[in-house]
């Protein structure tokens, strides 16, 4: 029996909401964010990709730079993945708003990556336009500084869900906190940050002794931004996900699932198959008997009306998603192909508390 599952809380406590509470409509955030902070003149909102509420407190004797920060667990949206999160975080909207409905989408018969903007073709930037594939302006319109990886400066996903601000790369993460500053002293009152170190080394190493490095890291970035803050200030501190350890625990889908499907986006812990109208009971029924022991298993219309994408979703991310969602509770991975699956040690994307409860931390500096 399929246990009751509760969508993000759109219209409160969820990261689609803190950019809106900090830079608009500071009602939004009464409530679970502090006063103070709704009221500085200067905030700074530094996200951590990677960082989820149960990772955070499990490891928080390794962070004393945010014993002083206020904390809370919020949600983050549906699927806990990168590039839909970090998109409703910048458009304050949901997934359903804005089309970034997972990390690979159906493209006509082709499949994107939403990070890399590529398909089995290669780049995808001349055949799809970011700023038509997601037309939310960022920020509201506002041009904020934007303290993120240089590596990212020219990319599809950046013109996604960045475009129009103050790019500002940097090379390595001692130059966070001297961008911010700076940002700062101009008398910026939003600066954007972002950090993927966590992320990056819990997927390659998994949530270990390297995850603890990582860690001890972002505690050395994080009192590095508190410093450069001026009276008044507030810092900010969120995540897009938390994450999973899965090790090398792959399971296959069966060839009896494949055999009913036209095409797979989502990625491992969250998949989206899709299939002819025709034949969606016979998939969802062999879906739930090939995989119902480690996945719950889902038809679209069941995640439309339940509110996982926001209560508005649109055609056109309607038209994204696939029939039927396999969504992994156990610790591993649904894969078409073990051999060319990424060799991942943590994942995420599904919907278990260690991925979708993430922290709201958040300091004044007075």
């Amino acid at each position: 029996m399929r246990p009751e599952i509760s969508a993000p809380d759109y219209s409160g406590a969820c990261v689609n909401n803190i950019v809106p509470a900090l830079i608009q409509h500071k009602e939004i955030g009464e409530g679970w964010i502090p006063d103070e902070v709704l009221a500085s003149k200067q905030v700074v909102l530094l996200v951590l990709d990677g960082l989820g509420y149960e990772q955070y407190c499990r490891y928080k004797r390794i962070l004393p730079s945010l014993d002083e920060f206020t904390d809370k667990a919020i949600s983050t949206v549906f699927p806990t993945t990168t590039a839909t999160a970090l998109t409703s975080i910048t458009t304050g909207s949901t997934p359903g708003e804005h089309g970034i409905v997972g990390y690979k989408i159906r493209v006509g018969t082709q499949t994107l990556n939403i990070l890399r903007w590529t398909t089995e073709g290669g780049s995808a930037l001349k055949e799809i336009d970011p700023i038509q594939f997601q037309p939310i302006v960022p920020f509201n319109g506002e041009c904020p500084t934007v303290v993120s990886p240089a590596l990212f400066t020219d990319s599809g996903f950046t013109d996604a869900h960045l475009r129009h601000t103050n790019y500002t790369g940097y090379w390595i993460a001692s130059s966070i906190a001297t961008e911010v500053g700076e940002a700062l002293r101009r008398g910026e009152p939003f600066v954007y940050a972002y950090y993927d170190g966590l992320d990056k080394i819990g997927h390659i190493k998994g949530l270990g002794l390297h995850y603890e490095a990582e860690l001890r890291q972002i505690d050395h970035i994080v009192r590095s931004v508190v410093e450069v803050l001026p009276k008044g200030a507030a810092l900010v501190i969120t995540a897009d996900h938390g994450m999973v350890h899965t090790g090398d625990n792959l399971t296959e889908i069966s060839p009896d699932v494949l055999n009913y499907v036209t095409g797979i986006s989502g990625e491992a812990r969250f998949v989206w198959l899709h299939a002819n109208e025709n034949q969606i009971e016979d998939l969802l029924a062999t879906a739930t008997d090939a995989h119902g022991d480690i996945a719950w298993v889902f038809s679209a219309k069941e995640i439309l009306e339940e509110g996982w994408f926001g209560k508005d979703v649109s055609e056109i991310a309607r038209g994204r998603i696939g029939q039927i969602a396999l969504v992994v509770h156990e610790e591993t991975g649904l894969v078409p192909d073990l051999k060319s699956a990424p060799k991942l040690n943590a994942r995420h994307g599904s919907i278990t508390d260690e991925e979708r409860v993430v922290p709201l931390l958040a300091l004044k500096n007075s």
